[in-house]
């Protein structure tokens, strides 16, 4: 088969990999165009750029794939038999779709219909879901809708991150990925269609998701960070300077008519213990400005935090 591979950031390159390693004919990648990032707005490479310059397979950048029938018009040229794409980035018209004989195909990362969009690994976390995976699906004009080619559980691990989740994900992608393109060998597989009534949906992440509530219970506080570490972070406010939040971890601690937020804990043996709605977290490991991201433990041996201070926003910072 000539396969085109289409894919963004870090999350793509194992199913990169898989179509490589597949015996197949990668014959172009596509990804999203270099941008500029940092203070100095250096232009940078896509993860998947990068790759495939390293390997000499041609690269497309499309600005916007909707409307531009100039490119359109090379893919067609390019005759693809198999679409494949992983975290892309952009939505694919249907004339896109249309386009290769045994349609496009996409690696989500969920166990679909659960968590169509664009933030499935987050989005489970921040539920404090114990399970997902990977769904290799055929691509329609819906979002994440098509029939579905394969899936793979796993159990998510009860500390967890996104970082951490999003790399076994990438992996387990890529693999799933390998299994379903042996599948075309025999001809195009049919695929189950989504059950729409069990299926939900998640939005982009955005960084004001990530200020904690102490108000909310002591578990949605600790999705919270899991879901948004590293990026683009949970904080909140010690007196009004404000502090990422790296990892919590639930603390058995009994609370009664504790305002949610207060310190009930600051020692160099127990660490930062903080009262949520129906108990309390421990800030296991924390960030200042201009700083770098500390145990709890390490911070309290410079820094003095007394117990009843109150995280998060005061009213002058509403």
């Amino acid at each position: 088969m000539k396969i085109i591979f289409m894919g963004t950031p870090d999350f793509s390159i194992p199913s990169a990999d898989a179509v490589q390693k597949s015996g197949n004919d990668l014959i172009a990648v596509v990804t999203q165009p270099d941008r500029p990032k940092g203070r100095g707005k250096q232009v940078v490479f896509s993860p998947v750029k990068k790759w495939a310059e390293e390997r000499n397979i041609p690269v497309f950048q499309p600005v916007r794939i909707k409307g531009d029938t100039a490119f359109l018009e090379q893919i067609r040229q390019l005759q693809p038999d198999l679409i494949v794409t992983a975290a892309f980035g952009q939505i694919l018209p249907k004339d896109f779709l249309a386009v290769p004989a045994l349609g496009c195909i996409n690696v989500h990362a969920s166990l679909l219909p659960a968590y169509r969009g664009a933030s499935p690994i987050s989005q489970a976390l921040i539920d404090g879901a114990d399970r997902t995976g990977i769904s290799v699906m055929y691509m329609d004009a819906g979002m994440d809708t098509g029939n579905i080619i394969q899936q793979e559980e796993i159990r998510i691990a009860e500390e967890e991150n996104a970082g951490q989740l999003h790399d076994r994900l990438a992996v387990l992608g890529g693999q799933v990925l390998s299994r379903v393109l042996k599948q075309f060998a025999g001809g195009k597989p049919e695929g189950v269609p989504q059950d729409a009534a069990k299926a939900t949906y998640c939005s982009k992440i955005e960084k004001s998701m990530g200020e904690i509530h102490w108000e909310e219970k002591a578990s949605t506080v600790r999705n919270l960070v899991r879901g948004l570490t590293p990026w683009p972070g949970a904080y909140t406010f010690l007196r009004e300077t404000r502090m990422k939040v790296w990892k919590v971890r639930k603390w058995e601690y009994f609370t009664n008519n504790t305002v949610p937020g207060t310190v009930l804990q600051a020692d160099r043996s127990t660490g930062l213990i903080v009262a949520c709605r129906d108990g309390a977290v421990r800030i296991v490991e924390l960030q200042m400005p201009g700083g770098r991201p500390m145990s709890d433990l390490d911070y309290l041996k410079g820094n003095r935090i007394e117990v009843g201070t109150c995280l998060g926003r005061t009213k002058s910072g509403e």
